[in-house]
């Protein structure tokens, strides 16, 4: 296991923020419109803000803009708040990626579960393996989008000495409890469901979570963690009611308004980053479009 500072640790415990990518008119990316969003979420006190995720459109990035965007918001956050990166697709990509995160001097990678089709649980172990060597000694958080691996399978992930944790992204609450009992109890567990699942996740031993809501609304995903450290599950479940509506509209169109709500919020607060790239969805439809705008009203009127 990779010894990681005390502070990274206790970070790993609370909200690991992941950014939007930035596109101007031209689609070209844009790192400077993530300043203010950056700005919000360390003022916020968001405990982590990691590039190259999902909601940042990790897919839909060629891999000399996922570099760029790792070694901007590095620069950006100049060391006021840990940066994990995202690493991924074919084994050589991620592994040059993450080798390039350790020349940036970020604070770790987050490798995600590779999408192809054919992917075997140890071919899995040999692909982290690698990638994990080609960090050369960089924290590694295992992004598991699909536990269909099985316990053992997870357990000999995290059993690899670079890995750190793992972002639990499946609402398979009971697998997630198996996989802790089992597994090294220094690796971390951070719910990768964003709020609405923290109290589930959190419950059988998760800490923390991933939040895409922090690119608008930082503070709300910040006082879901403190009520969920408090044991306060009830208020918790009151406070993630009220932003409700908001995941409502990203899980919509199989997901693929997921990134388009955020980015759309994002215009709506006057903090324009750009479209979403194919194949999400972009624009929103116009009746989602109108219950974004009520949502951004109420929010701003202190209602949600």
């Amino acid at each position: 296991m990779t010894t990681i500072p005390n502070s990274l640790r206790q970070a790993l415990t609370g909200i690991s923020g992941i950014l939007v990518t930035p596109f101007d008119a031209n689609d070209k990316i844009d790192p400077k419109r993530l300043e203010p969003v950056m700005t919000r979420a360390i003022a916020a006190n968001v405990d982590i803000l990691v590039v190259n995720g999902n909601t940042s459109e990790f897919y839909a990035l060629q891999a000399a803009e996922a570099q760029a965007m790792m070694e901007a918001v590095k620069d950006m956050a100049a060391g006021r708040v840990p940066v994990i990166n995202g690493v991924g697709r074919s084994v050589h990509e991620a592994c040059a990626l993450a080798r390039a995160s350790r020349r940036a001097g970020v604070d770790g990678i987050m490798v995600h579960q590779p999408p192809d089709p054919f992917v075997s649980p140890r071919g899995l172990v040999d692909y982290i393996k690698r990638v994990a060597d080609a960090a050369d000694g960089l924290p590694v958080m295992l992004y598991l989008r699909n536990d269909a691996i099985g316990t053992d399978a997870i357990v000999s992930l995290t059993q690899i000495p670079s890995v750190a944790g793992v972002k639990w992204a499946t609402p398979n609450a009971m697998n997630l409890a198996k996989a802790i009992q089992q597994a090294n109890p220094d690796v971390i567990w951070v719910g990768g469901l964003a709020e609405t699942w923290a109290p589930a996740l959190c419950a059988v031993g998760a800490q923390g979570f991933t939040s895409g809501l922090i690119n608008i609304w930082p503070e709300k995903s910040v006082a879901i963690l403190q009520a969920l450290r408090a044991n306060d599950y009830a208020l918790a479940m009151q406070l993630i009611r009220r932003i409700e509506a908001f995941e409502a509209i990203r899980a919509e169109e199989f997901n693929g308004t997921n990134v388009t709500g955020v980015k759309a919020a994002l215009q709506l607060v006057g903090n324009d980053c750009g479209p979403a790239r194919p194949p999400a969805a972009w624009p929103l439809t116009p009746a989602q479009l109108a219950a974004m705008k009520q949502l951004v009203r109420d929010m701003e009127a202190g209602e949600r």
